[in-house]
């Protein structure tokens, strides 16, 4: 089947966060909207339908998940990660951050640190600190257009400040970067030494590009499964997000009552009918249109890579191993913060996430989400082009004696 990426699909005035809320959030209504992870394609007809089939039966009450759901997880995971699952190791959740928050609660007490990676997304920091916790970083080190892990900084943190909990974002955003096998382990083998609990958000896991394998965490090793709560959901993947669905897999009993029991503290229960039929439907028979999915969103990278390489060469782009969500590096232009605003937003005419919203070291940086038709992508790098260019030719007029 051939699937349509290439249609621009208007998404004004359907409550869309990404394209109907520039001026709650202080943007002109005009910018083109490359922020928010969602993206701009209609998803899998065989969501669609699915989801036509409940609404023509027209009664939405109370639901769950019969067995057959897990088991759909599992053929997916098994299949694509070699990673098996059992059915009671599933927890559903409204939500990722959502999950986050509840194993922050249930598995730390107040004041307990919590470990993060910046720059990193930005609810993990603000989750942290909301539910009175301590945010500890180790930040990744970026040297020669990629990052790496300070794997003596990463245990340094934990040992000085008795960690708790680490947060993993794998495959990490906004960075792209997927973890090697190695490198998961070795963060692994430090936080079986210093009893220190793992919430691996792997929710971009379904994007990586090349030759470049995602290891789910948990499925390094018995040890490492103990100790892990992995955090899935279709909504990346299958552009699923205000269905809330979210599957979470924790193999320790011990931390999966904790985690239950925190739930039902928080007054969740029944799962959204919905969001349930979209992720089985989306795992039975999604693969082929998620498969061209990532060979469009391949030229998209390639389109800016080479765009970038040839008309804008001042700025680098983090080459992106996972996600769509690309990192861009805008220093060589010596801009504040402020100045580097201006230039996206007012110049520029673009809304993308500036990246002091992932942490300080994403000063200089701008993450753009690159998954929409390839004329908006075209657009808004043509629209950059012309406002750097503006303002390196503005920039060299001034500094004339």
């Amino acid at each position: 089947m051939t699937y349509d990426f290439d249609t621009i699909i208007d998404r004004k005035n359907t409550n869309s966060l990404k394209h109907d809320f520039a001026s709650e959030r202080n943007k002109p209504d005009d910018l083109i909207s490359l922020w928010v992870a969602d993206m701009d394609f209609q998803t899998a007809p065989c969501i669609i339908e699915a989801l036509k089939k409940v609404c023509d039966h027209g009664i939405f009450g109370y639901s769950d998940a019969k067995p057959d759901y897990a088991l759909t997880l599992q053929t997916w995971y098994q299949r694509y990660f070699d990673f098996h699952i059992e059915p009671e190791w599933l927890v559903k959740t409204p939500g990722i951050v959502y999950a986050i928050s509840t194993a922050i609660r249930a598995l730390t007490e107040e004041q307990d640190a919590v470990l993060i990676q910046q720059p990193v997304y930005y609810p993990f920091f603000y989750k942290v600190a909301k539910n009175n916790r301590r945010i500890v970083n180790n930040p990744l080190v970026y040297e020669n257009n990629q990052y790496t892990v300070d794997f003596a900084d990463f245990e340094q943190k934990i040992i000085e400040n008795n960690v708790k909990l680490f947060i993993l974002c794998s495959p990490h955003n906004p960075v792209g970067k997927v973890f090697t096998k190695e490198e998961l382990l070795r963060m692994g083998e430090i936080c079986l030494k210093h009893h220190v609990i793992v919430v691996s958000d792997e929710i971009h896991a379904d994007f990586v590009y090349g030759d470049v394998t995602h290891h789910m965490f948990a499925g390094l090793s018995p040890e490492l499964l103990d100790i892990t709560v992995t955090c899935t959901a279709p909504s990346k993947t299958f552009n699923l997000a205000s269905l809330q669905a979210s599957n979470i897999f924790i193999a320790n009993t011990g931390i999966r009552r904790k985690f239950e029991d925190e739930m039902r503290r928080s007054g969740y229960d029944e799962t959204n009918i919905m969001g349930l039929v979209a992720s089985k439907a989306a795992y039975d028979h999604g693969r082929p249109w998620l498969d061209a999915l990532k060979s469009y969103l391949v030229e998209n990278i390639a389109y800016v890579r080479t765009f970038l390489q040839t008309r804008l060469p001042m700025i680098k782009m983090i080459e992106p191993q996972g996600t769509y969500l690309i990192w861009l590096d805008f220093s060589a232009l010596h801009l504040s913060e402020q100045q580097l605003e201006q230039l996206i937003i007012h110049d520029a005419g673009l809304w993308l996430d500036g990246g002091t919203m992932f942490g300080e070291e994403g000063l200089g940086f701008q993450r753009i989400n690159i998954a929409s038709p390839r004329a908006i992508i075209a657009a808004a790098m043509t629209q950059l082009e012309v406002a750097v260019n503006d303002c390196i030719r503005t920039g060299q007029q001034n500094a004339r004696p």
